[in-house]
């Protein structure tokens, strides 16, 4: 049964201010939209986003994009998320700094969804009424409010007390394959490829080049996941994902681990807005 968080009808919507623009973050702002809340995905270069086709990133470059019946719609001011709020089902996506979007309306949640796995995560108490973290280094009543959990053994888990678990580097099972579907960065440099999301390639083809040097495809199957063309890449990060699974393969659309993830931020900001303290804090900007 799906999350969910309801509001008077006559009420404003609530701001909810996603962090990211990848996979996760586009499940989670899909699903709060469907709870009635007016949504802000902030971009975030780090880590790139690669699962381009599962998320609302490439709105940022003029691209249209849906999500479970959400449209992302690119925000370049104040002016352009009042505009998209006006109409249901779709959400603002925007390069615009986190302070721009707060200086306009004192958010009722910020969800970090940026999957910053080895970055020193800041605190994002008291930027809004509710801070949710999504993915390792977390703690609750430290950097945020609650977290979910991402690890493959306990996706989805709300972490209502203590921290989510660290990054261990192993990668989930997808098709019989694990890290081993990733090409990682091995350079600072600019990403070049002439394909696209979805594209079938075959183990030892050239994908693209990154400063200079060719980059080719670890595996047989489907282009899951890719860097867009043109894009400077730190080293050491996602740069590409093949999915092997044949013609079961997904490059679009919501995954089941996005969407337990999101329901899970739905069922944790409904959680949190049950307690007196929070629930008063909310209340008083809705």
């Amino acid at each position: 049964m799906k999350a969910a968080v309801t509001w008077h009808p006559n009420a404003p919507k609530p701001l909810a201010l996603v962090l990211g623009t990848n996979e996760i973050a586009s499940a989670v702002a899909a699903r709060l939209n469907q709870a009635r809340f007016a949504i802000v995905l902030c971009h975030d270069a780090f880590p790139p986003v690669i699962r381009r086709g599962m998320a609302f990133h490439d709105v940022l470059f003029g691209e249209a994009r849906e999500l479970d019946g959400v449209t992302g719609c690119r925000a370049e001011s104040i002016a352009d998320v009042v505009r998209i709020h006006r109409e249901p089902g779709q959400v603002a996506v925007t390069a615009m700094h986190l302070t721009d979007i707060i200086a306009f309306r004192y958010p009722a949640v910020i969800v970090d969804a940026r999957m910053q796995k080895h970055v020193v995560t800041p605190d994002l108490r008291g930027v809004a009424a509710i801070a949710v973290g999504i993915g390792p280094r977390f703690a609750v009543g430290h950097n945020c409010d609650i977290a979910i959990e991402t690890h493959p053994c306990e996706t989805g888990t709300i972490v209502a007390q203590g921290s989510t678990r660290s990054a261990d580097g192993k990668a989930r099972d997808l098709g019989g394959a694990g890290r081993e579907r990733f090409v990682y960065s091995d350079q600072d440099a600019v990403w070049h490829t002439p394909l696209d999301i979805g594209m079938r390639v075959y183990k030892g083809l050239q994908l693209g080049s990154l400063g200079g040097t060719p980059v080719l495809a670890p595996l047989d199957g489907a282009l899951r996941g890719m860097a867009r063309d043109g894009l400077r890449v730190p080293a050491n990060v996602k740069l590409i994902e093949i999915d092997p699974r044949g013609r079961h393969a997904a490059w679009t659309g919501m995954d089941e681990r996005g969407q337990t993830i999101a329901a899970s931020v739905v069922s944790a900001v409904h959680q949190v807005m049950q307690t007196s303290r929070t629930a008063g804090r909310v209340s008083a900007i809705v």
